[in-house]
């Protein structure tokens, strides 16, 4: 019987598990490593602190990443700003190798004596009369029973217990991803089209080159360095607008907010994008991956320890950062009023995000580019 199984051995699931690990309570972390591996992630500079917290700030950034020393922005104005990693107090971010970071947080997480199960699945988890769970851990070498007195949901966008527990998802826009890696100084047919014209001669070329944001009429752009020597390349506009459709060679992911409801049921919690998605443009992503997962493990093994309030303070916590994040993305997008009448600006320049539209595919947030 283990005090918690954690499904997701992405950044919220490793920090969750560290974070019970350490507490004294027995976890199983269920890694699925299953899908393309993500590229083109960066983690801020405000993130130190927080991997301090978890005690991995040796270990996890380490080498095999790059330094985010400098960020451009096109936004608001074709003029292009450049910010310096040496304005922030916390020094550089990274641009990540995820494969790698990922790695060494669920490496960090053995070591503090969590039990991780490499591509394995939790699988058709039922409350007992005990009020504990049985489930089943499929893995490559066959099929595991499990009990666990609660579980950790970290299975990203899905939210798959949480969803499987009668929680509900609601979705606040369309927004995707177009995304392709390439050899720096790639020529871009689509960077000279006056639709999607980006400002590529004032962008430093190189892989070591700084990461670049630039708004469009139906989007934005976001080129980075990767530390294979490669450059990243994503289009981010609404799924239901035709540049969605025009990219040839683009892989297309799910970037639309989201939110969940509840964060917290009967022997559950979610972290991360299980609780809550957030507009790439904030960069917070992984950080805030890494923040509510450490918070859910805290609050879990307050609640395990007899504190009727950690949950509710745990919901109220992301109930928070979501508000500051809708808050500051709509004071973002707000900055950009060159195409007043192009859909996808219109549908950020009011106030309240329709009700959970059709998303058409398969830590508050700052928007501060210079991390």
């Amino acid at each position: 019987m283990y005090d918690v199984v954690v499904a997701g051995g992405g950044p919220a699931g490793s920090a969750a598990a560290l974070t019970l690990a350490r507490a004294g309570r027995s976890v199983l972390l269920a890694d699925a490593g299953a899908g393309p591996p993500q590229v083109g992630e960066a983690l801020p500079a405000a993130a130190r602190p927080l991997l301090r917290d978890l005690a991995v700030a040796d270990a996890v950034p380490g080498p095999g990443h790059l330094p985010r020393l400098t960020m451009l922005s096109a936004w608001g104005s074709p003029a292009v700003a450049a910010t310096e990693s040496v304005a922030d107090p916390h020094g550089p971010g990274w641009h990540l190798d995820r494969g790698l970071f990922d790695g060494r947080l669920r490496d960090a997480a053995r070591a503090a004596g969590v039990r991780v199960e490499a591509r394995a699945i939790v699988r058709a988890p039922v409350r007992r009369a005990d009020g504990t769970w049985a489930l089943a851990l499929r893995t490559p070498e066959g099929r595991q029973l499990l009990c666990c007195r609660w579980l950790v949901d970290a299975t990203g966008r899905r939210a798959a217990i949480a969803v499987a527990c009668g929680a509900t998802r609601t979705i606040e826009d369309r927004l995707i991803a177009l995304h392709r890696t390439e050899r720096p100084g790639t020529e871009r047919p689509e960077a000279h089209h006056p639709e999607t014209e980006r400002p590529e001669t004032e962008r430093p070329e190189g892989a070591s080159g700084p990461a670049l944001v630039a708004s469009a009429p139906d989007g934005w752009w976001y080129t980075a360095p990767l530390p294979s020597g490669l450059v990243l390349v994503a289009r981010f506009t609404d799924a239901d607008l035709p540049p969605a459709r025009a990219h040839a060679g683009f892989r297309r992911a799910a970037a639309h907010t989201s939110r969940l409801e509840p964060v917290t049921g009967d022997g559950w919690i979610a972290a991360g994008d299980a609780a809550a998605t957030f507009d790439p443009l904030s960069s917070q992503g992984i950080l805030t991956a890494l923040a509510t997962g450490m918070a859910a493990g805290r609050a879990l093994d307050a609640h395990l320890a007899g504190d009727r309030a950690a949950l509710r303070r745990y919901a109220a916590r992301i109930a928070a950062i979501t508000a500051a994040h809708r808050r500051n993305r709509l004071d973002h997008y707000a900055l950009e009023r060159r195409w007043p009448a192009a859909l996808f600006w219109r549908r950020r320049h009011i106030a309240t995000p329709p009700a959970n539209p059709e998303p058409h595919d398969t830590h508050p947030a700052h928007f501060d580019h210079s991390r």
